[in-house]
């Protein structure tokens, strides 16, 4: 907790803690036992006894004596008893839930698990035996949907989560790198529950230097690995640099569906000349997902805002979509007799049958006689057919090629 000038970044900060604590059930003041009372202790004591949110002091450091003048001293800050505890050490937390529980009552007790962990862990390839019916299924999950924006630092990241929220949630300014952890925030679409995920902008790794930057890196690579819609925010001004482009391939490479947000297009001189460029450079380096959605939009004034949501969740359901098993042996069929796999070593591969293994992203599994034999560039071929023939575009596609077993393998000749 800091103090600054109006419009400062300490003031910034202020502020977000002022909203915390008029939503919150309750605050848990943390002082330094060993330290004894601060001057900062008794100025924020004071914001706390005038507000109506309870408040729970707790003493902090308190193993062996060291402490004991501190947390006797507290009592002067007139926010009732002090609790003794050490957080290192783990003491005194069966007091702390017994001060907290009647003031949090029985939500306190939810056992809620880690949605952001399970819920888009990569499940082992299985094979499904359920044929579904003869439709494009989009098995979309309960719960909300993990929406990460990410980008380069100062793109407009965070300004561009307060616009959907409708409310200043997250700190922004002109200063770079202000976001340090990934902020999740539970929010509602249209009836439709959504975690919103801001990160830490994600510069090269040349320029990455000093330790607590490292660590906003790692979390915002975290988050793109559990997320399930990934929106990359650019700079309309200077659109899809290599930067750019390195974190679109993370999000491609770790199976999830990509939205590109240019941002600050009320800025945007030549719109049709940035637009031409940013597809061509999209062909070039992101052949792998074709189809793309691109969303042009201010954060600053909210122009164009309301095409972003629907974006989200068309890519949502095209990242959950399934084929049934049927229809994709007669795309096979139709795509081995309109292009041929080559021959190799006078004998041509042959594909028997395909299925889907599993959505989330849609994942093909084709079984063939010699599967190692194909080359990629036929499984690519295969890929973009996939893609054109079941409309699933921007959303990566894997395609697995599997030796099928021969049934006459364990029998002998006669």
């Amino acid at each position: 907790l800091e103090t600054g000038p109006t419009d400062s970044l300490e003031d910034r900060m202020w502020r977000q803690t002022e909203a915390a604590l008029e939503e919150a059930d309750v605050a848990v003041m943390l002082i330094d036992a060993r330290a004894g009372i601060t001057t900062g202790d008794e100025h924020f004591a004071d914001i706390l006894r005038r507000g109506k949110t309870p408040v729970v002091l707790l003493a902090n450091k308190c193993e062996g004596r060291q402490g004991q003048a501190g947390m006797l001293e507290s009592y002067s800050l007139g926010l009732g008893d002090p609790l003794a505890i050490s957080a290192e050490h783990g003491e005194g937390m069966d007091d702390l839930y017994e001060a907290l529980e009647p003031l949090l009552g029985a939500e306190g007790h939810e056992d809620v698990e880690d949605e952001l962990d399970w819920e888009s862990r990569e499940p082992e390839i299985v094979i499904d035996s359920e044929e579904p019916d003869e439709s494009f299924v989009h098995s979309v999950q309960r719960g909300p949907v993990q929406l990460a924006i990410v980008g380069r630092p100062n793109v407009g990241k965070s300004t561009l989560v307060n616009k959907l929220l409708g409310e200043d949630r997250l700190i922004t300014g002109p200063e770079a790198g202000l976001t340090r952890d990934s902020i999740s925030v539970d929010w509602e679409w249209q009836g439709e529950p959504v975690r919103l995920i801001d990160t830490a902008g994600l510069r090269r790794k040349a320029r990455v230097r000093n330790h607590l930057e490292r660590m906003s890196t790692s979390d915002t690579t975290r988050t793109i690995r559990y997320a399930q819609v990934v929106v990359l925010v650019i700079d309309g001004n200077a659109p899809l640099e290599k930067q750019d482009l390195t974190i679109a391939n993370l999000v491609v490479e770790q199976g999830r569906t990509l939205i590109i947000a240019v941002n600050k297009w009320d800025a945007v001189d030549d719109r049709k000349k940035v637009m031409e460029d940013l597809n061509d450079r999209l062909q070039t380096s992101l052949p792998q997902v074709r189809g793309v959605p691109i969303v042009q939009l201010s954060a600053l004034t909210g122009s164009r805002l309301d095409t972003l949501m629907p974006a989200v969740f068309k890519a949502y359901q095209v990242w959950n979509t399934r084929v049934p098993t049927g229809q994709l042996n007669r795309w096979l069929a139709d795509a081995t007799a309109r292009h041929q796999p080559p021959a190799v070593s006078g004998r041509r591969v042959r594909l028997r049958y395909a299925t889907q293994a599993k959505a989330r992203p849609p994942t093909f599994v084709v079984f063939a006689g010699r599967p190692e034999a194909l080359p990629d560039s036929y499984t690519k071929y295969l890929i973009n057919d996939l893609r054109e023939s079941f409309d699933l575009p921007g959303t990566p596609i894997r395609l697995l090629m599997r030796k099928g077993e021969n049934p006459y393998a364990n029998k002998k000749k006669r």
